[in-house]
């Protein structure tokens, strides 16, 4: 009997996540999937429970990244759900009206679209070093979604990476974007000899409701582009985490099943390092 694949993947509850929970589904995969939002997370397990073919499970769990601490309990439970996970999709974000402190004294925005995930993955690298040993080479993966904002900055803030004494909502995201960016890059890096890929995606302008908790500003200038569907959305992602020609490389930055150029920091790995060294700090004063 064939081994089953299992996809964890988080900002599941909604949007392009919720689209590729549905489609794992439907090919018979295991899905593990997170979403922040009690409401939105029990409509979507509804939905996505609904499509479940030929052997398809599904999970659902609440977590919050924005908290190290929930962080940390996703991935306890991941691991008495599954050994082994083939597919990890780090695909939870957002945008901010404003600058919030989280109870474990971290920017929530930078935390939430960063830190949370860099937890997250460390964690469950055990339970994806498992599915690689007795996976074909390249089809284990992680993919981050990122945004072209990880593109609008000339490169990090590195004295003040949350922004807190200087935050601007725009900065704040692209910030996190970038660093999603850069984050893949490490992970590629570090995990290459295990065979376990990894890349960044910039999915386009989705139709969902992302953007509903960012500044009004921001939110009337996104809703003048021109958007696409959640499910239209979603094809890269499941492209990225299932065909077999997005195995072949390691670290890549894609927009709409093409590798584009990243912002040229993220090619620069004093610069990914240093993230990642900076990333370990943050998390530790959280746990603290």
């Amino acid at each position: 009997m064939a081994t089953q694949h299992v996809a964890v993947i988080t900002g599941a509850s909604s949007g392009i996540g919720k689209e590729t929970a549905k489609a794992l589904v439907a090919r018979g995969w295991h899905v593990i999937a997170l979403g922040r939002d009690p409401g939105r997370t029990a409509s979507a397990e509804t939905e996505i429970r609904a499509v479940a073919e030929s052997g398809g499970r599904l999970d659902m769990l609440r977590a919050d990244l924005a908290l190290i601490a929930n962080a940390e309990q996703a991935a306890d439970a991941i691991t008495t759900l599954t050994s082994r996970v083939d597919v990890l999709i780090n695909n939870a974000g957002g945008m901010a009206a404003g600058k919030v402190i989280t109870s474990e004294g971290l920017e929530a925005n930078f935390a939430g679209n960063h830190l949370g995930p860099f937890v997250l993955t460390n964690r469950l690298l055990p339970l994806l070093r498992t599915a690689a040993r007795d996976a074909a080479p390249g089809s284990v993966r992680i993919v981050n979604t990122a945004s072209d904002g990880s593109e609008m900055i000339p490169g990090l803030h590195w004295d003040d990476l949350q922004l807190l004494d200087a935050f601007v909502p725009g900065r704040a995201y692209c910030q996190g974007k970038l660093a999603n960016v850069m984050h893949a890059r490490a992970l590629a890096a570090r995990l290459a000899h295990d065979g376990i890929v990894v890349h960044a995606l910039h999915p386009g302008t989705v139709a969902s409701n992302f953007i509903n908790h960012a500044d009004a500003t921001t939110q009337a200038h996104i809703r003048t582009r021109e958007h696409m569907s959640a499910k239209d959305g979603a094809d890269a992602l499941i492209w990225l985490a299932t065909a077999d020609e997005s195995g072949r490389t390691t670290g890549d930055y894609y927009h709409q099943r093409k590798v584009m150029p990243p912002n040229p920091v993220a090619l620069d790995d004093t610069q990914v390092e240093r993230l990642w060294q900076e990333s370990e700090r943050l998390v530790a004063t959280a746990r603290a």
